[in-house]
């Protein structure tokens, strides 16, 4: 029977499990990524199992733990362990979803169990070509601020490379203190997940792009593989304030040099926050990722 004590903590040596675990079975969520675990392991304390051929994560938020369903093959047995599981240890809200498939699984075994709705960690995934090209009247207003941002300041796109990547540290120092991040809790969380990124870059199989204005660095974006046809984006950082329309420009330059390898990009979730939901809706996403939870007292109710 599976428990608490299968679960061992993410870390960096964990890497090639996740990789050879995720070519067999693709992600298409943002938030099951390797490198989103390993950076934000401070915040959410992410932990997985080995049971058989599948992998098994939790998460715990503020004491508040959370399953996930099994990554590998459809097994209801190991299904109903970790519901079962969830339903013991986990919090409030003990199950969560972040795969469309395993959500009709659920559904398809438990049609009884009340899967509700996470807006806020819907993932936005675009079309690569869209968001390098902006075509058409639906990216008219972007286009002329991208346009005005790029006649106001002349600037060049570099990559995150061993011999830059000192500078970009520099760079989100500067834009943390902007930020004023240790004074916001997400916003401490997030300087310390950036900073592990960038500390382990080349490890965590990332890249990034760099737009500078004259010899000054103004935004950063670092990117991963989420799946065959599909990259994430995993921070994008930038100093609006000084470079206005900047982050037009580092969205539109991130997404034209991923465009020859991948259809798609996941710029991520936008957490319930009212302007960020906003920006990330005008770019027009081709559609989102659906993240599903359940509540305790449903998912006891559906096991008895």
């Amino acid at each position: 029977m599976l428990s608490l004590d299968d679960f061992k903590p993410v870390t960096l040596d964990d890497r090639d499990t996740f990789t050879k675990q995720y070519a067999l079975y693709p992600q298409v969520h943002s938030d099951n990524t390797f490198a989103n675990m390993v950076c934000w392991n401070h915040y959410a304390d992410y932990r997985y199992a080995c049971i058989g051929d599948a992998i098994i994560i939790s998460s715990t938020i503020d004491g508040e733990t959370t399953f996930r369903p099994p990554i590998g093959p459809k097994n209801p047995d190991l299904l109903r362990e970790v519901l079962e599981l969830a339903a013991s240890a986990g919090g409030r809200n003990p199950l969560i979803s972040l795969d469309p498939d395993s959500t009709a699984w659920i559904q398809t075994l438990y049609p009884d169990l009340l899967l509700h709705p996470d807006r806020d960690f819907f993932d936005y995934i675009y079309r690569a070509e869209d968001l390098a090209e902006l075509p058409g009247g639906e990216y008219l207003s972007i286009r002329r601020n991208l346009n005005k941002f790029r006649r106001e300041f002349s600037y060049t796109t570099d990559a995150i490379t061993p011999d830059t990547i000192d500078e970009v540290l520099e760079f989100l120092i500067e834009w943390c203190e902007w930020k004023d991040c240790d004074s916001v809790p997400i916003l401490a969380y997030e300087k310390d997940a950036i900073l592990y990124a960038m500390e382990h870059f080349f490890d965590l199989e990332l890249r990034g792009t760099i737009i500078r204005v004259g010899e000054n660095i103004g935004a950063i974006s670092v990117v991963g593989r989420l799946n065959e046809n599909t990259a994430v984006v995993h921070f994008e950082k930038a100093l609006p304030d000084v470079y206005r329309g900047i982050y037009r420009a580092i969205n539109a330059e991130t997404a034209a040099g991923l465009v020859n390898e991948y259809l798609c990009i996941d710029r991520e979730c936008d957490m319930g926050v009212p302007g960020l939901r906003e920006a990330k809706m005008r770019y027009k996403p081709d559609h989102m990722v659906e993240v599903h939870y359940v509540q305790k007292d449903d998912l006891k109710a559906s096991l008895s």
